[in-house]
């Protein structure tokens, strides 16, 4: 039996300001629970605290059964580290740190044998490695590797001894995160925490996704934006809002009408609070104006003042939540007739020669399943095409193997908006600042200049924190405004949608409604996809072709 339950939670950020207060809920046995809210409200905070990586400033929270815990991003930004380090990163306690004891142990034991294999040093190494061995074969951790090779041939059609040392750069976004997820749904623990599981995912994996979380017997706590996945799944909603969290019973269905009604309600509320302190202040100045003239009036004066005071001191019910306004203003310019060519594109390994034409103006959606080289396209022509060099916007993006050209038309300047939101060059510079000092394709920014921008896209309170403390949908937001400031005449966006919330996946496609140029975007977003109006299917045989209509069964 497996629950989580949250009593009483509040959250401080190290600038001063309350990120969430008095936050409660519990995740039941078996239940499935989503926790959604708008971006940088702590959702993910939140699952750090219950997963016990955070300790609250007031509440507390407490589980029963075993964690298995997935980051939003997993393994995505450590490229060089191994399918084997991922999977002990995410197998219950005692085997990840057995595991790190066997590593070092077989460490020690090369070590000691290059020095002379018979030496003294190179047999004590070995009778630690026995020791590390039959430790890790009592605690389950052969059992482990069986479950590694059943997930690993579950996915990537490989047994575990030919994968394990595979580093994660050579695995698209969704292949690791579908093996993390198998490996989880798969695994002891009766609790799981699930941040964001169906970003980088292809539809018939987020499909499989939703059908392995209702089915299972686990209590599952996720975070998701996504709608058809929260309505096929969630059996009830943990919505965090303005710092204050509350649960709808019901599923995603119902919640649009459940929160309508509590804003509905809160409004009353607060309405009748306003009426009854107007009430109160009029009494005490009644009482007041007439002790002026009347002793007898005193004691009336100090009981309505009291009662007013009180009253002030319980405070107000709670207004609802601001809605959000995010602006985003996408520019574009005016280019050649052709924005891209492909001649005989071949990606090496992924796919077969094929040839594209994408025109000025043109709504490019790039589909098709996990693996099959469509991240590797958009960074070949964020590079520049077959003849550029990169970086991109100061970045350095690695290069990709291919036979063929392609080639972008005159005046098309490529801005690229990377899946996994690696920016190194943001790493540990503030907001203001990155806005304030520019780049090459970036005019500094005053002062009041930045701050309009991040206030459009609702970044203002995060003006001083560094890029890589703010969540991942703030991040992305960030993004898209360096593509706006960067002059960029075709924006090569991959999974844009992930970590933005509703409201601004809505601002992101009005923004790219009135952009001045050419769009082509890596997506798995059904919603998203009708903004397109041309769809190039990346086939899991490795055929490139356009197609008339949106394609999600890919496999």
């Amino acid at each position: 039996m497996g629950y989580v339950d949250v009593a009483g939670v509040s959250y401080t950020l190290p600038d001063g300001r309350v990120l969430f207060h008095d936050v409660s809920f519990r995740v039941g046995d078996g239940a499935k629970v989503a926790l959604i809210g708008a971006n940088g409200t702590g959702k993910t905070t939140l699952m750090r605290m219950v997963a016990g990586d955070l300790k609250p400033d007031e509440g507390a929270v407490a589980r029963s059964g075993g964690l298995g815990v997935m980051r939003q991003l997993v393994g995505m930004r450590e490229a060089d580290r191994t399918l084997a380090q991922l999977a002990l990163a995410l197998a219950p306690p005692e085997i990840r740190r057995l595991g790190g004891v066997l590593i070092a142990a077989e460490e020690a034991v090369d070590a000691a044998e290059r020095r002379g294999k018979f030496s003294n040093a190179a047999q004590q190494a070995q009778l630690r490695y026995a020791d590390a061995l039959t430790a890790w074969g009592d605690a389950g951790g052969y059992e482990f590797e069986v479950l590694c090779d059943t997930v690993s041939v579950l996915i990537l059609d490989l047994p575990w001894d030919r994968t394990r040392h595979r580093p994660l750069g050579t695995l698209s976004g969704g292949e690791q995160k579908r093996f993390a997820l198998e490996l989880l749904l798969r695994g002891p623990e009766e609790v799981l925490l699930l941040d964001e599981p169906d970003n980088f995912l292809d539809v018939p994996a987020k499909r499989e996704l939703e059908r392995r979380i209702t089915e299972s017997d686990k209590s599952i706590l996720f975070v998701s934006h996504d709608r058809e996945v929260l309505a096929n799944t969630a059996d009830r909603i943990v919505t965090l809002e303005a710092g204050d969290v509350w649960t709808h019973g019901g599923g995603f269905a119902t919640w649009h009408e459940a929160r309508k009604a509590r804003h509905e309600r809160l409004d009353e509320l607060r309405r009748r609070w306003d009426e009854e302190h107007q009430k109160l202040k009029e009494l005490v100045s009644m009482y007041r104006a007439k002790a002026a003239y009347n002793s007898d009036m005193a004691s009336r004066l100090r009981a309505a003042e009291t009662r007013l005071a009180k009253f002030e001191a319980a405070g107000p019910p709670p207004l609802p939540p601001r809605e959000q306004n995010i602006k985003m203003r996408l520019r574009g310019g005016r280019t050649g007739k052709r924005a891209i060519m492909c001649e005989q594109l071949e990606l090496d390994g992924l796919t077969y020669p094929f040839d594209l034409e994408v025109w000025y103006g043109d709504r490019v959606a790039v589909l098709g399943a996990n693996g099959t080289g469509k991240s590797h396209f958009l960074r070949l022509l964020a590079r520049g095409g077959t003849e550029g060099t990169g970086p991109v916007d100061g970045v350095a993006l690695p290069p990709v193997a291919h036979d063929g050209r392609a080639r972008l038309g005159a005046r098309v300047r490529p801005g690229h908006f990377s899946q996994t939101h690696d920016r190194p060059d943001l790493v540990g510079r503030t907001l203001r600042q990155i806005l304030s000092e520019g780049d090459d394709h970036r005019d500094a920014m005053e002062r009041s200049a930045a701050m309009n921008a991040l206030n459009r896209y609702e970044l203002a309170s995060q003006s001083e924190q560094t890029f890589d403390t703010l969540s991942g949908g703030q991040q992305a937001r960030f993004m898209v405004l360096l593509l706006e400031l960067s002059g960029a005449t075709c924006l090569l966006l991959d999974e844009p949608t992930d970590n933005l919330d509703l409201a601004s996946a809505e601002a992101l496609e009005q923004g790219l409604a009135g952009f001045e140029g050419t769009v082509v975007a890596v997506t798995h977003d059904r919603w998203f996809t009708r903004g397109f109006d041309r769809f190039v299917l990346f086939g899991a045989d490795g055929d490139v072709a356009e197609v008339p209509e949106p394609v999600w069964d890919v496999r």
